[in-house]
């Protein structure tokens, strides 16, 4: 990714005085001379902030203003571990609105739209977010939050909501209930703006077809702003990541060398513009790629686009010698004829051997299920190199989730 003047030029701006101003950095930098920092090259030598780095800052050893300057909190979803806590000044909280409020408008949102939002409000970063996008852009806000689907669904329909923000697993549980229910016909929904967590193409097309909708995939994490920071254009290729708040880098996970333009990598964002806890070269985990050219929507020259995201360097699992990632079973599960969107791969350890199930949904039964079965397990093997139990379960079997579904249990551990 080539820097552009006026991105370098705000990283200097940050890097001239982040080291008085943020306790974080005064330890990170420790005996660098930041401020000499004048190209993209001597930018690309400074180390690396890990998520670790910032549990270990908690509470809110990353504030880099003056107590009087913060005006709210955020916190990160992990259920696991010390959470980061991210201070925002109101100029932040400002930054992430204007943001959200361009997703929704590059997602052909408008001022008539009803946005019904189901992400969770509170310390996460998600319903407050599209809430401010919203409010930002002029439309209205359902500000419905997580659960309660009679409730959700009720109101769609008697509020007529044309915008429905939810996680891709939320989103399908619903439109399982409303094709259960027949009431596609009384609902106005129109577009999807679905964030939180990766998904298959082929959980896509369900919600898309069963919903009668357009969706949007929509980019962010607590650490940088929240959800908002980058979404999908009507090219439906790549989410565009805004360059005036964010410079974006992709790096070898493994020896953190920048990666040139299309090859895949772990991404590294820097926050331009952020007051309460700036982010210098921040590994998100995310593994995506850049891809290089410009989008048919005209906004690739300004916007440069990551490819959707095809897991995280820490959802990796290893079974018999292979390395698997959700992604690469998502990809199996797509083209194994039979198959509905939903899956679950359970590894234990039987007699000192590893056995890697892959339940997935399938409306076939008897032989046919069976045939499903065999097709899923050879197309496991070429493409990942180890062969698992596979099993189909009826539609609607496995759990779905009001937030993000866990799909892999290991319990050798």
């Amino acid at each position: 990714m080539h820097m552009k003047p006026e991105q370098l030029e705000l990283i200097r701006e940050q890097l001239r005085t982040i080291k008085d101003r943020s306790q974080f950095y005064a330890k990170k930098f420790d005996g660098l001379d930041v401020a000499d920092v004048a190209s993209q090259a001597d930018f690309e030598r400074l180390p690396f902030s890990e998520k670790d780095d910032l549990r270990a800052a908690y509470p809110l050893g990353l504030q880099a203003v003056s107590d009087a300057e913060i005006v709210r909190i955020h916190s990160s979803s992990g259920t696991t571990g010390t959470p980061v806590i991210i201070p925002y000044t109101a100029q932040d909280v400002t930054d992430w609105a204007v943001q959200f409020a361009r997703c929704f408008e590059i997602a052909g949102v408008d001022v008539l739209d009803r946005i019904q939002i189901t992400p969770g409000y509170g310390l996460w970063t998600a319903g407050i977010g599209f809430q401010a996008g919203c409010e930002r852009l002029g439309a209205m806000a359902i500000p419905m939050g997580p659960g309660n689907t009679e409730k959700q669904l009720r109101m769609m329909s008697d509020l007529q909501s044309t915008v429905l923000c939810a996680t891709s697993s939320y989103a399908l549980l619903l439109a399982e209930e409303i094709t259960k229910r027949g009431m596609r016909d009384k609902l106005a929904l129109r577009k999807g703006v679905i964030g939180s967590e990766r998904w298959g193409e082929k959980m896509r097309q369900r919600i898309q077809n069963e919903l009668g909708i357009e969706i949007y995939d929509i980019y962010g994490l607590t650490e940088i702003y929240g959800p908002g920071i980058g979404i999908s254009c009507d090219a439906h290729h790549g989410m565009h990541i805004f360059e005036d708040y964010c410079y974006i880098e992709i790096v070898d996970p493994e020896t953190g060398a920048v990666l040139p333009d299309g090859e895949e990598g772990e991404l590294v964002i820097t926050t331009l513009r952020k007051q309460g806890a700036p982010l210098i070269r921040y590994r998100t985990h995310d593994l995506t790629r850049i891809l290089p050219g410009s989008c048919t929507c005209g906004l690739g020259e300004h916007h440069p686009r990551i490819a959707t995201l095809t897991g995280r360097t820490d959802d990796m699992f290893k079974v018999k010698g292979c390395n698997i990632f959700p992604a690469q079973v998502e990809e199996v599960i797509a083209i194994t004829d039979g198959t509905s969107s939903e899956y679950q791969v359970m590894i234990e350890n039987i007699s000192g051997t590893d056995v890697m199930t892959v339940l997935f949904e399938t409306p076939l039964e008897g032989e046919a299920r069976e045939a499903a079965e065999q097709q899923l397990a050879t197309i496991f093997k070429a493409k990942i190199g180890c062969t698992p139990e596979a099993k189909g379960v009826p539609v609607g079997e496995l759990p779905r989730s009001e937030k993000k579904t866990k799909r892999i249990f290991d319990s050798r551990y």
